[in-house]
């Protein structure tokens, strides 16, 4: 499966209540998984039988998230958060030299690029799914970010 492929399902997935995916053929397996689970352990055996392109893409993949321990609960934050879909490093701009793609108490329209989240070498673009405002930037640039570990603060418009 191609890598625009895989972020097409991811994004539809994402877009609907559906927690647990799973396609399978002759080639590849793949597995995408959102939301808490209760199971991390018991998937740990799994990393066998995830391809590796499909590790890079998905947002909570069994072979990652079983191999990585449980993140600590965060801080309860005041508001809504824009939240990682993924495992990767956080990034505040395209490029070392380029300005943030947004600030604190900028007001955002629904599409626009928030921030860069890299996992394995492919940078994976978050983007605003509504009209909102930034209220705090949660993640230093460059830093790691877990799955689920909150971005953004916003207030919806």
């Amino acid at each position: 499966m191609e890598v625009k492929d895989l972020k097409q399902l991811i994004k539809m997935i994402t877009e609907t209540d559906i927690t647990e995916f799973e396609m399978d053929n002759a080639e590849e397996k793949i597995v995408i998984k959102r939301g808490q689970r209760t199971e991390i352990v018991q998937m740990a055996a799994a990393p066998a039988y995830m391809p590796a392109p499909a590790a890079m893409a998905a947002p909570a993949p069994t072979a990652v998230a079983g191999a990585v321990p449980a993140a600590a609960p965060v801080a309860e934050l005041a508001g809504e958060t824009i939240n990682s879909p993924i495992v990767g490093t956080f990034y505040r701009a395209a490029s070392p030299e380029a300005a943030p793609f947004v600030e604190a108490g900028q007001v955002v329209e629904k599409g626009h690029v928030l921030c860069l989240v890299e996992a394995m070498k492919l940078f994976n673009e978050i983007e605003a799914e509504f009209k909102c405002k930034i209220v705090k930037v949660c993640v230093e640039n460059a830093q790691p970010v877990e799955f689920g570990q909150p971005l953004f603060v916003i207030e919806k418009i």
